[in-house]
């Protein structure tokens, strides 16, 4: 089942409310709570853009009450609503514009009789808050519980399911937690580094490999051996003293199966049902294929995507609102900058336009790119902003996705005997996008090998993906200790997840620093802070156009420009050997200028007619008249 075209403008136009919640309650320990476990959201705010608010109540037995408000001035109660679980109860409100911050007093009157007071806050207004990604940043990918451990106290906690630290293992928790990643801010600034994307920091009370944060057990809870809400609320604000934008990762599509609302179920449609047990088929085509099966398409949306990761039903408008209240939330409670989205395809198309909507009409600043590893540049536009036609009143309204076919393209040329004019050809498709500037470039992540190893360890050929990386049109994102010449390959995952050298004060050297580093990673770092710095200190690569010509002989050449004359010019040499290149080819975009300056040497270059460009090798220079 679908959204309705009635729900979906009801979501729009502001008929969901922003949500939020108190800390988690295992299911196991309900039956001896107080009648109200939590309620979600615990808390909201006055002056929000969307004036209504849906909250959940959870408690033993709560459905059997009648619910009252007290009077306050602004707020009124639109009813209340039973759903199939006797553990829960909806109730719904509207925060006029004139309300103001305070407690509103809700009864409920059932078997017993419960008080409960539920604030409303003021809106936070400095400068500052949710900022947006764009292509000015440069982004620093890590795992938290892998990067660097700062407290601690916090490594075990009694409470959570999974209570050993071993680092020696692969899917165990090692440690690391935000309080790590914030002693190591001077470290990402030292690159150029603008934004920090950590994966999930939301509560993860999984018993096995819950270290990757892609399970979430609860919405409304930061995992406690990360740190506490208030803490996160803290590094996003010290971040942002700092000069670094803070990116939250999300997951829509599905949950832990040791979630509350699962192990509790509000409704039997709250998650996608099958008589057996049914994965996705994991194949997003199955949703704009002019020739495609029902079966596909369901399988597709509404398959779960693991057995311990129950698929949503989004489907469900109370569902929908509890999604979206959810994100709202963390916007407002943080000040956050922007979201990256999680198999970002596999949601509900309908309810994606409405997530996406509701969120940009509260934050219109808010940046968001979504994950959709998906087989070619036509299907990757289909979810970011587009040119296309909607499919059955699907037109996406993301603004950026992760560019998986530019990360194709570099592994393609950085292989020994590669093709750089695959580079050309991933590029060539953004007529597709509104704006393909708002996509995220990358060379690898956390689900695929990392791409030192895949090039055959050859620190030549890496330094032209980091060339290529920091110069080319989009977000530059690089995955933590790729600078370092971090190694490993996909088969399990575990192994590109290793822990940052000198995050623990075990460790036997800190890769942090240029004495715990070796020769060849201060070679890889020098050449990622040298280009991250002159990147962050020069517009022409953040926002400037883009010129590129049809490679030959395996050299890829391209531009970046300005209308203030300022020029970047970038030649790449796929090939094991030098090669003389005639520049009177590009006479387009060198016209004016009588030389240049290399930005990695700092050598000034004369003649602009001819260059010889050795094997492996990226040029980098910057236009002088």
């Amino acid at each position: 089942m679908k959204i309705s075209h009635l729900l979906l403008a009801a979501l729009l136009c502001g008929s969901a409310a922003p949500v939020a919640t108190a800390a988690a309650v295992p299911v196991e320990a309900v039956k001896k709570a107080a009648p109200i476990a939590r309620i979600d959201p615990t808390f909201w705010w006055v002056g929000m853009k969307n004036p209504k608010l849906q909250l959940l109540v959870h408690g033993p037995g709560i459905a059997d009450s009648k619910v009252a408000l007290a009077a306050y001035p602004g707020v009124t109660m639109d009813g209340f609503q039973r759903l199939e679980s006797p553990n829960y109860l909806l109730v719904n409100l509207t925060i006029g514009p004139d309300a103001k911050p305070g407690k509103l007093k809700l009864s409920f009157d059932g078997k017993s009789k419960t008080k409960y007071e539920y604030e409303l806050r003021a809106r936070e207004t400095g400068k500052g808050r949710v900022q947006g990604v764009n292509s000015s940043d440069f982004i620093y990918f890590l795992m938290p519980d892998r990067f660097a451990n700062g407290d601690t106290k916090n490594d075990i906690i009694k409470t959570e399911r999974a209570r050993t630290i071993a680092r020696d293992s692969m899917y165990a928790r090692h440690g690391g937690d935000l309080k790590g990643i914030e002693q190591h801010f001077d470290y990402l600034k030292s690159m150029g580094v603008t934004a920090i994307w950590p994966t999930p920091v939301v509560e993860n009370d999984m018993p096995k490999a819950s270290y990757h944060g892609y399970a979430l057990t609860d919405y409304y809870q930061v995992d406690p051996r990360y740190g506490t809400n208030e803490e996160y609320r803290q590094f996003v604000r010290n971040a942002h003293q700092n000069g670094l934008k803070v990116i939250h990762d999300v997951v829509l599509n599905h949950v832990g199966s040791h979630n509350y609302l699962f192990l509790d179920q509000p409704a039997k449609d709250w998650f996608n049902r099958w008589p057996t047990f049914t994965r996705s088929n994991y194949n997003s085509q199955a949703l704009n294929d002019p020739y495609g099966s029902k079966r596909d398409l369901d399988l597709y949306n509404r398959g779960w995507f693991d057995t311990t990761m129950p698929d949503v039903n989004q489907s469900n408008p109370l569902v929908a609102t509890y999604i979206i209240q959810n994100f709202l939330w963390w916007l407002e409670y943080t000040g956050l900058d922007s979201y990256r989205i999680d198999t970002y395809p596999y949601s509900d198309p309908q309810f994606l336009m409405a997530w996406n909507k509701a969120l940009l009409d509260e934050y219109p600043q808010l940046g968001m790119f979504g994950e959709a590893w998906v087989g070619s540049t036509a299907q990757q536009a289909f979810f970011a902003q587009n040119i296309f036609q909607p499919v059955d009143g699907f037109k996406s309204n993301l603004p950026g996705v992760l560019d998986f076919q530019s990360q194709g393209a570099i592994w393609d040329a950085l292989k020994e005997k590669g093709n750089v004019g695959k580079l050309y050809d991933a590029l060539q498709g953004d007529w597709m996008y509104q704006d393909a500037t708002r996509n995220v470039v990358f060379m690898d992540n956390h689900d695929m090998s990392r791409i030192y190893s895949v090039i055959g360890e050859s620190l030549p050929r890496l330094k032209m993906g980091f060339a290529w990386l920091l110069t080319t049109r989009g977000i530059p994102q690089l995955y933590y200790g790729t600078e370092i010449l971090m190694k490993n390959f996909s088969n399990p995952d575990g192994l590109v997840r290793a822990d940052f050298p000198g995050g623990w004060k075990e460790d036997k050297r800190s890769a942090f620093t240029q004495a715990g580093r070796t020769a060849q990673e201060n070679e890889a770092y020098e050449y990622v802070r040298t280009l991250g710095t002159y990147r962050k200190a020069h517009p022409v690569l953040q926002t400037g156009k883009l010129m590129q010509f049809i490679p030959q002989d395996n050299i890829y050449t391209y531009f970046r420009y300005d209308d203030q004359g300022n020029t970047v010019m970038v030649m790449l040499n796929g090939n094991e050997g030098e090669k003389s290149v005639d520049l009177t080819r590009f006479a387009e975009r060198l016209n004016g200028y009588s030389a240049a300056s290399d930005i990695m040497t700092g050598t000034t270059v004369s003649d602009l007619k001819a260059v010889k460009v050795p094997g492996y090798t990226a040029l980098v220079w910057e236009l002088k008249k």
